[in-house]
């Protein structure tokens, strides 16, 4: 007999893509959407596919996914963003493993390798892949941290990989992806800032540089061609902007960013 499955989104105006997301899934014994006040069709899709819908005031994703996983009813659950859906063959890894008492048994956290779509190309190396993913896990064994961004599952047990690919399309364009990236680094360096956290020019200046070397040539980000070097070159700049924001923080003595 399989495992219970509860899959568990956050929303906010999630409609482009969140009915691609859900019909991936349709192996989930529930569907829990969190949603922190769309306006759009999101409601509308999420009801028409029977799913827990909740309203939540936004917490931060960390403690956002956090607080929909804990409204789920069974144990296990598979975590995914509404711009996310899983390739055929991850979704019958994902059914063959439910299947599978002893391995769920002895490891209660899987990951699996995530696949982004920047300009319209989904990226096979470099920073874009594999871009390994923990989402599927057991509530009792794992859950999510408590950062405002860049959250992560934290697992007090081993972590295996479940084959196949979680496909990310966000359909954002490159002014967007930008935008989204401007306020990510103002939240990271306030969260370092807090922290203590201090860096000089070096850091500054060879953070990036180092990031480009390792994604452009060590992980052939070439070979995603004209997309791949335009979505390695953000990630280096958002290294450089991340430090940046934090050594102004230190240097006027700002007062943390409001949320």
């Amino acid at each position: 007999m399989s495992e219970p499955l509860s899959l568990v989104l956050i929303t906010k105006n999630a409609e482009a893509l969140l009915e691609k997301c859900l019909q991936s899934c349709a192996f989930a014994d529930e569907i829990v959407v969190v949603d922190s006040g769309s306006s759009d069709r999101t409601l509308a899709i999420a009801s028409a596919y029977q799913a827990k819908v909740i309203h939540q005031e936004w917490l931060g994703f960390g403690p956002q996914k956090q607080f929909a996983v804990a409204q789920a009813s069974h144990d296990w659950v598979l975590c995914l963003d509404a711009d996310e859906w899983l390739s055929e063959k991850l979704a019958n890894e994902i059914m063959n493993l439910l299947a599978d008492n002893q391995r769920l048994a002895a490891t209660g956290a899987w990951r699996f390798a995530r696949s982004n779509k920047f300009m319209g190309r989904f990226l096979k190396f470099g920073e874009g892949y594999p871009d390994y993913s923990l989402r599927l896990f057991d509530r009792r064994r794992a859950n999510w941290s408590d950062d405002l961004v860049h959250e992560f599952v934290r697992s007090n047990g081993p972590v295996g990989i479940v084959a196949g690919d979680l496909m990310h399309e966000s359909g954002e364009d490159i002014a967007l992806y930008l935008g989204k990236q401007n306020r990510y680094t103002s939240l990271q360096a306030e969260t370092l800032y807090q922290r203590g956290k201090k860096v000089g020019i070096a850091k500054l200046l060879f953070s990036p540089l180092l990031r480009f070397v390792k994604f452009y040539l060590f992980r052939q980000g070439f070979r995603d061609g004209l997309p791949g070097f335009v979505h390695i070159s953000i990630g280096c700049f958002n290294s450089y902007s991340k430090y940046a924001k934090l050594i102004e923080l230190h240097r006027l003595a700002k007062p943390p960013l409001s949320r």
